[in-house]
């Protein structure tokens, strides 16, 4: 696959294909694709948006991708195919066990400390993010996302992350720790038995 990407700049419809076959198994396509690309730290931008176009037009247990996303969050070294890969992982909407949606937070709270200027793809991983599991972060945590967008700002995307995270809308689903938030957002309920399962698909 990516010999293929790098010698025609897009991937063979056949090739693609067999990605989309493979996902039907998806502990094996995450960890013997996706992972190991993103730990080399060679995984380029174009190698990242193909897979993750794949991931998003199968349907994939919730619990293998929530490990994948709790693996991805933890990743030492960052790159900005990272982003792609947790950006589209959020936005199938899973019902995600908090313990992921904690990793999450601690993946972004890992950059208050980095200088770099981040690229548009974290940006956008982040406003995903605060679309899609408003009402499952913590007040803290959500404290700690502002400290972060203090540090790294967009000027069109962070003030639609602040407007998700903290404006208040009449009649709005209570959140994680009791408080009002905005509507939307993956629902509360969590997956039966998430958390001994996840542990198993930890080693995917």
């Amino acid at each position: 696959m990516v010999q293929d990407l790098k010698r025609n700049r897009r991937l063979n419809y056949h090739l693609y294909q067999a990605l989309k076959k493979s996902l039907y198994k998806p502990a094996a396509f995450y960890k013997g694709i996706v992972l190991p690309l993103v730990d080399s730290g060679n995984c380029s931008l174009r190698e990242a948006t193909v897979l993750s176009s794949v991931i998003k037009k199968v349907s994939v247990p919730a619990l293998h991708s929530a490990a994948c996303l709790l693996k991805l969050s933890t990743c030492a070294q960052y790159t900005g195919s990272q982003s792609i890969f947790i950006r589209t992982l959020l936005d199938k909407k899973y019902a995600l066990p908090y313990r992921v949606v904690d990793a999450v937070v601690d993946h972004f709270k890992r950059f208050l400390r980095d200088p770099r200027e981040m690229p548009i793809k974290w940006h956008q991983a982040l406003l995903i993010f605060a679309q899609r599991y408003k009402n499952d972060i913590s007040a803290p945590q959500k404290n700690t996302l502002k400290e972060v967008m203090r540090v790294h700002s967009h000027y069109m995307i962070t003030p639609e992350i602040r407007r998700e995270l903290f404006a208040l809308q009449p009649g709005a689903p209570a959140t994680r720790d009791g408080t009002a938030a905005g509507g939307g957002g993956a629902g509360s309920a969590r997956l039966a038995n998430t958390s001994h399962r996840l542990e198993q698909l930890m080693g995917l």
